[in-house]
Order: C-alpha cells, then sequence, then structure tokens
C-alpha cells in the first residue's frame, strides 16, 4: 500500500481554503489531498498558515495572515479571543455556528457510527452571552504576577481573564473581589510542577432565577492565612453571595475539586429554579452550565420519554437529580444512578424540596448499580442516560439492552462517543429515531444531543 505523500513540512508556510469545522472547532482544508486543521478560522476563509505539526493523514497549522474573509466571520468582542481557550467560535457569525454544529453531529453519527440518522436544527439562543451559570478558574503565579482566568488552548499557561462574554456578570464580580483580596493577603499560590503553594482555583455559581452566589476557594490544605478577613470582606462586598466554601484538593492531577468541604460562611448551595421545580446544588454538584438552555433540554427529554403513567424510568449519571425530577410526574417510579455521593445528596434534598416522593436515588457506578437493580426485581421501560464525555461503558450499553427498555434516551455533550453508543445500541435492536442538538455552550464547538432510540 502506497503510504501518503505529505506536501510540505513543518515550519512551512502555505495558503489554504477553510472548507468546514472539525469536533474541536478548527477550520478544515485539504491541499494536495492532505488535510489540515487551522484553528481560529472560519468556513470560507482564505489563509496563510504556518504548519507546526505533521502526522500520518494530518497536519495542523497556526494562521499567520487573512488573504480573503469569509462572509460568515465577524470581529470577535472577546479581548482574549484567538488566545485563551474557550471561545473558538466567537468570530464566526451566530446562525453559522448553528449551521456547522448541526454538520458536525451528522458528520459524527455517519463517519464513527455508521448511522444515517435524521439531525435536527440546534435549538439555539435568542441571546447567546452571559449564560453560563459556573466560573471555574485556575490561579497562577507568573513571576510574581498573578494571574486567574482560563488556560490558553493545548497549554496549562493561565490567560489573566477580568472579563468573559459568556460567564454571567456575578460569577466575575466574584472573581473580581476575591482577586484583590488575595493579592492583599499575599495568599501562597499553588504551583503543579512542584505541587506547592495553596491556592489552585476559584469556583463561583450562580443562579439565574435567584440571583444567588456561591464562591469555592480550592486549595492545596487546610490552613487558609488570613481566612477570617478574607471571609468578612467578601460577605459584605458580594451582596448576592449565600455561601463560601473552602474545598481541600491536595492530590497531583488536573481534577479541580477535591474530597472534602469545608463552610466558611453562609450556605454551602444555591438554588436554581427551572420549569417550575427548585434545586439546590453544591459545590462539587453537576448542574447544566447554562441554565435558559438546560430548561430547553429538560423539557424535550420529558418529552422524548413519552410518559403514559406508570412506567420505571432509569436515570443513569442522574447528578443532582434534575433530570430525574422533570420526569417524576404521572411516572410510577424513576431511578437516578449517580457515582458522586454529595451530588446524590443534593438529588435526594431536590426531591424533598419539590414534594416528589415517586423517586429513588442510588450512589455508585451505574454499570454495577443496574444490573444489580434489575436483578432486584425493578423494570426498566424507560432508560435515560446522560454521561461524561468518554460516554458509556459498553458493560453498561450491555445492562441497558438486557434490561429492554421500550425506549432509550441518550443525552451527550460529545457526538464522537455519541456516535460510538449509538451503533452499540442500534446493533442490539434499539433505533435511533432522531437526534436533537441544544446549543447548550454558545461560541464553542461543544454541542449537547438528545436522542430517542425504540426498541424494534
Amino acid at each position: 500500500m502506497e503510504k501518503t505523500k505529505i506536501p510540505f513540512s513543518t515550519g512551512e508556510r502555505i495558503l489554504v481554503e477553510i472548507e468546514g469545522l472539525n469536533h474541536a472547532g478548527e477550520g478544515v482544508s485539504h491541499l494536495d489531498g492532505f488535510t489540515v486543521f487551522v484553528p481560529w478560522t472560519a468556513p470560507g476563509d482564505k489563509v496563510e498558515a504556518e504548519v507546526i505539526s505533521l502526522k500520518k493523514n494530518y497536519a495542523r497549522a497556526l494562521p499567520c495572515a487573512l488573504h480573503r474573509p469569509s462572509l460568515d466571520r465577524l470581529e470577535a468582542d472577546c479581548p482574549h479571543h484567538g488566545i485563551c481557550g474557550g471561545c473558538q467560535l466567537q468570530h464566526i457569525r451566530y446562525s453559522k455556528q448553528l449551521h456547522w454544529k448541526r454538520q458536525i453531529v451528522a458528520d459524527m453519527l455517519q463517519r464513527l457510527g455508521g448511522l444515517h440518522v435524521k439531525v435536527n436544527p440546534v435549538i439555539g439562543m435568542d441571546d447567546p452571552w452571559s449564560y453560563r451559570n459556573k466560573a471555574q478558574f485556575p490561579v497562577a503565579d507568573d513571576n510574581g504576577n498573578l494571574k486567574i482566568g482560563l488556560f490558553e488552548k493545548r497549554s496549562h499557561k493561565v490567560v489573566d481573564v477580568h472579563e468573559c462574554l459568556i460567564q454571567h456578570p456575578l460569577n466575575l464580580q466574584a472573581v473580581e473581589v476575591a482577586r484583590e483580596l488575595i493579592e492583599k493577603l499575599k495568599i501562597p499560590i499553588y504551583n503543579e510542577q512542584t505541587h506547592s503553594g495553596l491556592l489552585r482555583h476559584l469556583l463561583a455559581r450562580t443562579s439565574f432565577s435567584k440571583k444567588e452566589l456561591l464562591l469555592v476557594l480550592v486549595t492545596n490544605g487546610r490552613l487558609l492565612p488570613g481566612a477570617d478577613y478574607l471571609v468578612t470582606q467578601l460577605a459584605s462586598r458580594l451582596k448576592n453571595l449565600v455561601g463560601i466554601v473552602q474545598n481541600i484538593n491536595t492530590r497531583r492531577g488536573n481534577v479541580v475539586l477535591g474530597e472534602e468541604n469545608l463552610l466558611l460562611w453562609g450556605r454551602d448551595y444555591l438554588v436554581e429554579e427551572l420549569n417550575g421545580l427548585c434545586f439546590h446544588i453544591s459545590a462539587g454538584s453537576f448542574f447544566q452550565v447554562n441554565s435558559r438552555q438546560a430548561a430547553v433540554l429538560f423539557k424535550l427529554v420529558r418529552d422524548y420519554a413519552q410518559i403514559k403513567g406508570g412506567e420505571i424510568i432509569f436515570d443513569l449519571y442522574c447528578g443532582s437529580g434534575a433530570i430525574s425530577l422533570f420526569l417524576c410526574k404521572n411516572a410510577g417510579k424513576v431511578i437516578g444512578v449517580e457515582s458522586y455521593a454529595p451530588a446524590v445528596r443534593d438529588a435526594r434534598k431536590n426531591a424533598r424540596l419539590n414534594g416528589i416522593t415517586n423517586v429513588e436515588f442510588y450512589t455508585g457506578r451505574a454499570e454495577e448499580l443496574m444490573p444489580e437493580l434489575i436483578a432486584r426485581g425493578y423494570r426498566a421501560d424507560i432508560v435515560v442516560v446522560d454521561p461524561p464525555r468518554k460516554g458509556c461503558d459498553e458493560e453498561l450499553l450491555a445492562a441497558i439492552v438486557k434490561s429492554r427498555p421500550q425506549r432509550i434516551i441518550y443525552v451527550s455533550c460529545n457526538p464522537a462517543t455519541l456516535a460510538r453508543d449509538l451503533r452499540y445500541l442500534a446493533a442490539s435492536g434499539h433505533i435511533p429515531g432522531e437526534v436533537q442538538p441544544v446549543d447548550m455552550f454558545p461560541h464553542t464547538p461543544h454541542v449537547e444531543c438528545a436522542t430517542l432510540m425504540s426498541r424494534l
């Protein structure tokens, strides 16, 4: 078999026309039959780019000069665009972002899943700004200069962020006040290379409905210098603040939160309201970062469930129970399974808060608990699964198939693992009817999808 000839070398400048976007939001071009990925470009751009890496079948290049802009290109308003690794698509007209996200989902399903499934147009936002209810900012000491913000693309170098157009303003206000106090108190900053220093991350969460703010300081140890002054100042200066939590994370690596939380002031949760239901959300609990679009997604899942009355529903990877509680009306029982114990505690609180009694929440791996619950006599009429980006283990997919549900609703934030898992389920007799993307993350390449599958 003849090897693909690489038509250029690392460091060479090439002129390419951008034809589309890949799943990471990078522009895709083909030059002499060779695929080239170029970040920060838009379909329709003609750009000069410098090749930075070569693989067997593709290359990566960085844009150097824009020779012809796409008709869909905009001037990004964010001062960090092109540096920060967050909003890779802010330079593309929003309607076209939605178009390309739908195309990415369709391509993944066909190429990786071998599935020709109807992919509906992406449900977008009327106002795709200031939508994030959670800011999770790393903290760094850059030669004596405090930096709080986001990582540069493909690095752990922190971009110092004072303004972020997709964050709720209360989150940014909390970070700025905390920044001033951290500098004043000279709190030691964590160094991930030496595993020394104290402050690792700032995490701020905001309730859109209640305008409540929860602030979390992630530290490499328990002793927090100037804690009393810090807490007093934060509480007095942040009028929407309902709680300050210190999370202890002494492990090496990239995991942001540790398992121990210390309540420094107020309460350790905030309250969000969606579609008539209230939710207690604690520091580490999973909850969709876009509250407005979460309401759209949850209603979509409930519509797909087609609950007639009395069904037993499994909600796997249930987090703090949001989808579970939306499905309880008219269901016989909803069983939520989640491996993160604090989230399960929140889910149980949320059930009590809303007066819902036909739901049970279990702590553990869905792969282990679902077969056990089925063996104990539970049937599964409907299964909802909302896994992390890595998708479902084959062990869990096999357990779902074995339980023979009438309908499976697969919620996914990763079209690649969605395609892989739908292929497995389709081969096992559950046919996908349609895929509905929801734009949970405007100006990024990420997209949430809900898929309804029915048993043959």
